[in-house]
């Protein structure tokens, strides 16, 4: 009667140390939080007083410590090196068992930092017939024996505890596949960056008085879309949009750039056609950034279809394109050309309020007046202004500005340009 009842209590401190084990796999704590409370369970339930967890890596192959207790002295990881021949053996053990100084070399190796021999009791676990771990147990109050109610515990419990070191593998893998991802990615947008300013700086290397103006439409456009609250990716993608927004120029006669008169019919015809060869050459080409190739066709669109070269309206003009096309007139107006002397930052700002919102996206615009503002207070990083030009133009001086759009806004009027 005796014996029924002690294997009637261990039943339910078995039953128990189950009932706790699932709360602690799915508690919100961080893993190493995690693992102490499991070995806790499965030391409970299997009445031993030392314990460990293990985590199984291959490449190299080694048994790593995740939780310990009760050990005199334990590294703080535990790190046990496997040879072929011990994970063979442990991907081969269906169920706990007792190791002892003749058996233990069997399944574990002596050239880590800690002894094999702490342990009495060990658990391969597994998942889908693959080794993710193991739980070892050491001494039992008195130096008692593992019977076999202890192993079948153990056992019982290990295919739970399995399930929660491989989840946590799982993601720890995880984790460092997007890391390295996003890495290389990083290292190739940096690359595409680097790329794409040669590209800017051949664009423009036509006339002297162009030099530069693609990477200023670029850090111009990245500019603007980051005042407007855009997405990171969307930022990265109307600066190199900016900077090849102009590469259909490349097959516009030298000429035309030095002219110091205006175009006349034809000229101003090749020139606008600049925005059609740069979409042939830059249509297909798998960018990073699906936009680019719209914005080098529609740069020049404007809100009131007085644009070319498809004569878009509002809606048919995407955003990145218009933050372009704010950001390439903001950068031509404050240029100087043959053919004019280039303007103050106050002179096109108040030029571009005066036509907006029948030319700009307004949004656009506010967000260049935001950019600007800040520059006027005496923003010391990140300056939004290319270094060569002087910020004329004082913060209560664009406030006017941008209450005079948002006027304009406000009460639905048409200003013509």
């Amino acid at each position: 009667m005796g014996v029924k009842n002690e294997n009637f209590r261990r039943l339910l401190l078995t039953f128990q140390a189950l009932a706790e084990l699932g709360s602690e796999m799915t508690a919100e704590t961080d893993f190493q939080e995690r693992a102490r409370s499991i070995l806790s369970c499965l030391m409970e339930a299997a009445d031993a007083r030392e314990g460990a967890l293990f985590v199984f890596r291959d490449k190299p192959a080694v048994l790593a410590s995740v939780a310990a207790r009760g050990f005199g002295v334990f590294p703080q990881q535990a790190v046990i090196p496997l040879l072929p021949k011990h994970v063979h053996a442990l991907n081969n053990v269906r169920a706990p068992l007792l190791i002892a100084r003749a058996t233990w070399d069997q399944y574990l190796s002596s050239n880590g930092n800690i002894a094999p021999e702490l342990f009495k009791c060990i658990a391969p676990l597994r998942v889908s017939g693959k080794l993710v771990g193991m739980i070892g147990m050491g001494r039992r109050s008195e130096d008692a024996q593992y019977g076999d109610d202890d192993l079948q515990a153990l056992g019982m419990m290990s295919h739970y505890v399995a399930l929660a070191v491989h989840n946590h593998t799982l993601s720890e893998s995880l984790a460092y596949r997007v890391s390295e991802h996003l890495k290389l990615l990083g290292s190739v947008h940096n690359f595409y960056d680097t790329a794409l300013e040669t590209f800017a700086n051949a664009i423009d290397i036509k006339h002297v008085n162009v030099r530069g103006h693609s990477l200023r439409v670029g850090r111009y456009a990245a500019g603007i879309a980051e005042a407007m609250g855009l997405e990171q990716p969307e930022i990265v993608g109307l600066r190199a949009a900016g900077y090849l927004h102009d590469i259909g120029k490349v097959a516009v006669d030298k000429r035309l750039f030095a002219k110091p008169s205006a175009l006349d019919e034809d000229e101003f015809r090749e020139m606008a056609d600049h925005t059609v060869v740069g979409h042939q050459i830059v249509h297909g080409v798998e960018f990073p950034w699906p936009k680019v190739p719209e914005v080098v066709r529609s740069h020049h669109e404007r809100i009131d279809r007085s644009g070319y070269p498809d004569r878009l309206g509002m809606d048919e003009i995407t955003m990145p394109a218009r933050i372009t096309a704010v950001a390439d007139t903001f950068d031509a107006m404050t240029s100087e050309r043959p053919y004019r002397a280039g303007m103050s930052v106050g002179e096109v700002l108040s030029e571009i309020v005066r036509i907006a919102p029948v030319k700009y996206d307004t949004n656009a615009v506010q967000a260049l007046l935001v950019q600007i503002r800040r520059d006027a207070v005496g923003r010391r990083d990140n300056r939004f202004l290319d270094d060569r030009m002087v910020c004329n133009i004082g913060p209560t001086d664009i406030d006017v500005l941008a209450s005079t759009l948002s006027h304009k806004i406000t009460h639905g009027r048409i200003y013509s340009a």
